[in-house]
């Protein structure tokens, strides 16, 4: 029934609108500030194998460790230019209503990353509402570009009818 309301109704697209733009103009602000005043993720990389997640039987996210230290810290530069265009990039599409669930779903993706890497912050909070907003679907981007972009890609892709969307209370 929740969920429902979530992907479905109007007065929830609306709420689902203004926690969208919250959320993207968080992370865009952030990624802005990194494009524009420079951003190495070298330290933060070297922090997060030299002290991972542990637990009482110790190292947590042993693999995670193993991709940062084999995959991650030898192509710092591509990570450098990856997360603030990324993080840009996700709250654009959140603003704009734009590939609404794309966004969100990188945006978590960037979210859990952070966490296995042992940053908490306001990680568990964004990722919250980063299931809201891709759980509720097209609805989340209602009012926003994805009322145009979804039914034209959808006619562009499957080469159907295009599907009017559907109006609900």
């Amino acid at each position: 029934m929740f969920n429902q309301f979530l992907r479905e109704n109007k007065i929830s697209a609306a709420l689902l609108t203004l926690l969208r733009v919250y959320l993207g103009y968080a992370w865009m602000t952030a990624g802005w500030g990194k494009i524009t005043g420079g951003f190495d993720a070298a330290g933060f990389l070297k922090g997060s194998i030299a002290n991972p997640v542990a637990g009482p039987d110790g190292i947590v996210y042993g693999w995670y460790v193993s991709f940062l230290e084999g995959v991650a810290l030898p192509n710092v530069d591509l990570f450098n230019f990856l997360v603030p265009w990324g993080e840009f990039l996700v709250g654009l599409g959140l603003i704009l209503g734009c590939f609404t669930s794309a966004a969100m779903f990188f945006g978590l993706v960037m979210n859990f990353s952070f966490m296995l890497a042992g940053t908490v912050s306001h990680n568990p909070t964004d990722i919250l509402m980063g299931v809201i907003i891709l759980t509720a679907g097209f609805n989340a981007g209602r009012y926003g570009l994805d009322y145009y972009v979804v039914p034209y890609l959808r006619k562009a892709i499957f080469k159907k009818e295009e599907r009017p969307i559907k109006e609900m209370a």
